[in-house]
């Protein structure tokens, strides 16, 4: 099949029967079609609808290593540093499409599942035991299936967030999060919740990986498993949160209503999964270091560095546009602001492109990027840009407070607007539409919720802090040191 439009996307989506509780409402068909899923599942088609336009289809797609058609760029196993990149200009053009506020987009799990099945000699050191599973040719033969389907993948991660003192395989005597209740032949039964699954309504499939780390003890053993189903699986209930998009259009709510990404609570109801659809099961060892000895958390990594980079150059040409529209782009205040988000983006891309020319092949021979660089990229990003919202209250003040709706254009109001809501460079209509998109950016749940889940994406930054510490060898610079105190000049 290889790539799909958007109206295939949106005709698959609305052919399931997922279980999506939301605002007291249970919705079961036809999810595309409800308030709080049509908009941004358009927005997601859109990106689908790219991959066959002209002037996109190259940078988005290759051609299958078994069918020839055109699939998605984000599925090339990277065997060189021109792969690398060719990954990484597919990946910003669909960025910059949405401006890296779509956190979710195909390419992020794509990228894990293409790590994944490529990690040959990983997955054989659990398939040399007797799980009575080939997990190597399972994630293979999922990979494929999802690459030549094009099909879109969410995941969830961690156990509910009930008692942060224990291990999620101690909460509530071990029957809160979601664990492994029964092992058959043809499968294992799943019961329990997991959280946190962006975009989950709108997508194909459900990937449920290795959650925090594990304590490889045999009380672990149940919550150590990796596997993928269909997001419409008997059993699994999706609860989401109220929509952050209250429907008044995309001129009054442009990024609500356009990019406003669910989350949602996984509650798994005795839901059986397939023995095919097995990635990992016990190797409570195995899991905690299925991200980092597969090569899918660098993949995954450079897919998110890359989309922060156009988020982080959406802030500054809308903080420049902001600064130019009311005259104070020449004040030195503003510029130090300004100065402050082009060093952001510049520090991005060059930790990026360092990631991308330090990349070395892994023991299977996929191409990785350097991972000092991304892992200080990860770590540094989500504290840079809290400062985002901050800036653009700065520079829009009192501006974001007085802002008629869309509908007062159209009213007898529009000559009030035109005249006293003028901007330097600007009418009154086009600057109440400026800064809809500095209040959508800024001030709305919208922005709020784009700050959390950008500052916590990786986890706790604090215990990031301290991964990378404990990963990163100072060795050498602590040497230097040593040798200099030791110097006789």
């Amino acid at each position: 099949m290889g790539i799909r439009t958007g109206q295939q996307y949106l005709d698959k989506l609305n052919s399931m029967r997922p279980y999506v509780v939301i605002d007291g409402e249970v919705v079961r068909e036809n999810i595309t079609e409800h308030p709080a899923f049509r908009q941004v599942a358009r927005s997601y088609a859109a990106l689908f609808d790219m991959q066959h336009d002209r002037q996109y289809q190259d940078v988005l797609t290759y051609p299958s290593p078994t069918t020839g058609e055109p699939v998605n760029a984000s599925f090339l196993v990277p065997r060189s540093i021109e792969d690398l990149e060719r990954r990484r200009k597919a990946i910003s053009t669909w960025a910059e499409y949405s401006n890296g506020f779509l956190g979710r987009s195909g390419d992020y799990m794509n990228s894990s599942l293409t790590a994944l099945a490529a990690a040959e000699k990983w997955f054989a050191r659990a398939d040399a035991e007797d799980s009575g599973i080939d997990f190597g040719a399972n994630i293979r033969a999922y990979y494929q299936y999802c690459r030549e389907n094009d099909l879109l993948a969410t995941h969830t991660l961690i156990p509910p967030q009930a008692n942060r003192s224990v291990s999620g395989s101690e909460q509530l005597g071990g029957q809160l999060a979601a664990r492994v209740v029964e092992e058959r032949e043809d499968g294992i039964v799943i019961h329990g919740a997991r959280m946190l699954a962006t975009i989950a309504p709108i997508a194909d499939e459900l990937l449920v990986f290795p959650s925090t780390v594990l304590k490889g003890t045999p009380e672990d053993a149940p919550y150590s498993y990796a596997f993928a189903i269909p997001n419409d699986t008997e059993g699994v209930r999706y609860l989401c949160r109220t929509s952050l998009y209250t429907g008044k259009g995309v001129h009054d709510e442009p990024l609500a209503g356009r990019f406003e990404e669910m989350d949602a609570v996984v509650v798994f109801d005795h839901v059986f999964v397939p023995k095919e659809r097995i990635f990992m099961l016990g190797h409570p060892e195995l899991c905690n270091a299925f991200y980092s000895e597969t090569g899918a958390g660098a993949l995954m990594t450079h897919q998110v560095v890359t989309r922060t980079i156009a988020k982080s150059e959406f802030f500054l040409g809308l903080a420049s546009e902001l600064a130019a529209s009311i005259g104070i782009d020449g004040f030195q205040h503003i510029q130090e602001d300004l100065a402050e988000l082009i060093q952001t983006v510049e520090i991005g891309k060059a930790l990026l492109r360092a990631a991308e020319v330090d990349a070395a092949p892994s023991d299977d021979g996929v191409m990785l990027p350097n991972w000092p660089a991304l892992n200080a990229a990860r770590n540094w990003y989500p504290k840079v840009a809290q400062r985002f919202p901050q800036i653009i209250r700065k520079f829009s003040a009192s501006g974001l407070m007085a802002l008629p709706g869309e509908a007062d254009l159209g009213s007898e109001a529009l000559s009030d607007i035109e005249m006293y809501l003028q901007a330097k460079t600007l009418t009154g209509p086009e600057r109440v539409r400026l800064f809809k998109l500095a209040y959508d950016a800024s001030v709305s749940a919208f922005s709020g919720r784009q700050a959390l889940y950008e500052y916590f994406f990786f986890g706790d930054p604090v215990r990031m802090a301290g991964a990378l510490v404990n990963s990163y060898d100072r060795e050498p610079a602590r040497q230097r040191v040593r040798d200099f105190l030791a110097r006789e000049d």
